[in-house]
């Protein structure tokens, strides 16, 4: 749903932070065809492997270029990218780290660029299976490695302009997906 509300064109340039096994950047790389570029950064050499097997499976390795490190330090030029996308990605981020890798990415987007997240929320999420998955987060972290964050919220404070914004849920708890634009 989160790619879809992107609305990836043929020809754009586009980001993956986070690709994990490659679906959601397989995805883009099919929606900027031949004309366009995808970049996939992933801090997991493993992740990396899975993702280059798989784009092999479905030759779009000349449209996709991998990288395997933080997202807190992106190796892009300013101002070179249509979109970027990350699904489940900025949670796992410590809540420091939140605004440093947003203002990352809206340094490598253009002008008119537009980031789409997916995340699990803490926006009006009170609900007694929220509190049980921060708690179950907070214990065993290496099982529930993402927590519900304030999404929009970090989106705006950091200068980004909201254009769609839709609450899911996923297993019960609370999800927003959001499309918004580098401020000008």
């Amino acid at each position: 749903m989160a790619v879809e509300r992107l609305s990836v064109q043929e020809g754009e340039t586009v980001l993956e932070i986070g690709f994990g096994t490659g679906h959601c950047l397989r995805r883009i790389a099919e929606s900027v065809g031949q004309m366009g570029k995808v970049y996939g950064v992933d801090i997991s050499s493993g992740m990396l492997e899975i993702t280059r097997r798989r784009l092999d499976k479905a030759q779009l390795t000349d449209r996709v270029e991998l990288y395997c490190g933080d997202a807190v330090s992106l190796p892009y030029s300013d101002d070179t990218l249509d979109a970027a996308f990350m699904s489940f990605t900025l949670e796992l981020f410590d809540t420091a780290e939140i605004p440093r890798l947003l203002e990352e990415v809206k340094r490598v987007l253009k002008p008119t660029g537009r980031i789409g997240l997916i995340s699990m929320s803490k926006e009006n999420g009170e609900s007694l299976l929220l509190r049980l998955y921060e708690w179950a987060h907070m214990k065993w972290p290496r099982y529930f490695d993402c927590r519900p964050i304030y999404l929009e919220q970090s989106l705006k404070e950091v200068g980004y302009e909201m254009r769609e914004k839709e609450k899911a849920k996923l297993f019960g708890l609370p999800v927003e997906i959001v499309v918004a634009i580098k401020e000008r």
